[in-house]
């Protein structure tokens, strides 16, 4: 229910001039739901300028004896002032890091008090839900997984006169992050002759995505090679394919499962006696 008023008018007066405005049914209050909340955004009707004062309330409508629809009571009224917001927000681009999605926008011409992003898995106009409201130019979302696609938009709030304002929509963007980033190299590589073998170990790695490790080893006036066909699930190698009086150089790294390779450890040389 919504009512235009003259300033001033208040308590039975707004009630007396409440008219139906938007009707929504149980699956469209159900999409507008967040947390505890129903949250609706509508844009005026049109005519209303900054500083229109307006009164809106709800009312239920259930179905009673042989299904005849049953009104209820107004609830609580609120009355706000339409506010002065800017154009659409411009600019918003998504970029992929290795922990979140980064989110950047340009700031409007005009200030304002905040912005509120929105997340949606499909790009569909009732798809949407909002994420976050914050007063940078900048949001991190870390809530996503790799391979998935999903469709951002902002816009600015304006708060003012105990009422809150809202933009139109920025043109929405669209972002599938890849996992393009390797784990960090593995550290504090030890090699030993024990023997008829050289024993490899290395410290854990605490990359949640590690898929395994791989070594290469190096003989003196030879290139690299690497030993492992497939990634080691564990920090330990034994090189049991060796010549007495040789040097050996190795290096080791890890790999996610998004086949990602990291840089190489330090080296580590044995000479076998």
């Amino acid at each position: 229910m919504r009512a235009i008023l003259p300033a001033g008018v208040s308590g039975a007066a707004v009630a007396a001039t409440m008219e139906p405005w938007r009707t929504l049914t149980t699956e469209e209050v159900e999409k507008q739901r967040l947390g505890d909340s129903i949250v609706l955004t509508i844009p005026p009707g049109g005519g209303e300028q900054p500083g229109a004062h307006w009164g809106f309330a709800v009312r239920t409508l259930t179905r009673g004896f042989r299904n005849r629809p049953r009104e209820s009571g107004l609830s609580n009224i609120v009355t706000l002032t339409m506010l002065q917001v800017p154009g659409a927000i411009q600019g918003l681009q998504a970029r992929t890091t290795e922990t979140a999605i980064e989110l950047s926008w340009n700031a409007p011409a005009m200030p304002v008090t905040a912005y509120r992003l929105f997340r949606s898995p499909t790009g569909r106009a009732d798809a949407y839900r909002m994420i976050a409201e914050m007063t940078e130019l900048v949001y991190h979302d870390s809530d996503f997984t790799f391979g998935r696609s999903y469709f951002y938009k902002v816009t600015a709030i304006v708060k003012g006169n105990g009422s809150t304002a809202a933009s139109e929509d920025s043109i929405p963007v669209e972002i599938t992050p890849r996992d393009t980033f390797p784990p960090k190299p593995p550290q504090e590589l030890t090699a030993v002759y024990t023997t008829q073998a050289i024993e490899l170990i290395w410290n854990a790695s605490s990359e949640v995505d590690l898929r395994g490790y791989i070594v290469y080893r190096r003989e003196e006036n030879l290139g690299q090679v690497k030993v492992t066909p497939k990634p080691l699930s564990t920090p330990i190698y034994r090189d049991g394919n060796v010549t007495t009086g040789k040097n050996y150089t190795y290096r080791v790294t890890g790999v996610d499962s998004a086949g990602n390779e990291s840089d190489y450890s330090v080296e580590a040389t044995v000479e076998v006696r």
